[in-house]
């Protein structure tokens, strides 16, 4: 049994948890790590339709992980707070996308 005070908690990280389990949304938060991105950068990046992206990026704001930005007629997003960056910084590092060339497979 989860004590009280820590079940909010954990709700919380389940509910970002499965936010980011998505292949896609993963992805736009590891593009978002080095900073802020345009909406037809985003789309560029992914190859996907900007209707898909869309709801991708909906879900990620709605969960808190991301905040858009309006410049004119641009959306640009970037990661919603320091510790949405350090979870993707250190997600990025396990799995090697940070460049380190690290293989999750052969440290597990």
């Amino acid at each position: 049994m989860i004590p009280d005070g820590l079940q909010d908690h954990v709700r919380d990280a389940s509910r970002i948890l499965k936010a980011m389990a998505n292949e896609r949304r993963f992805t736009i938060l590891c593009h978002l790590v080095d900073g802020e991105l345009g909406v037809g950068e985003l789309e560029k990046l992914l190859g996907i339709s900007q209707s898909a992206l869309s709801q991708h990026l909906a879900r990620l704001r709605n969960d808190g992980l991301v905040i858009p930005r309006r410049s004119a007629q641009n959306i640009y997003y970037s990661l919603h707070g320091d510790e949405a960056r350090a979870i993707m910084r250190l997600l990025r590092e396990l799995i090697g996308a940070d460049g380190s060339g690290r293989d999750i497979q052969q440290s597990a």
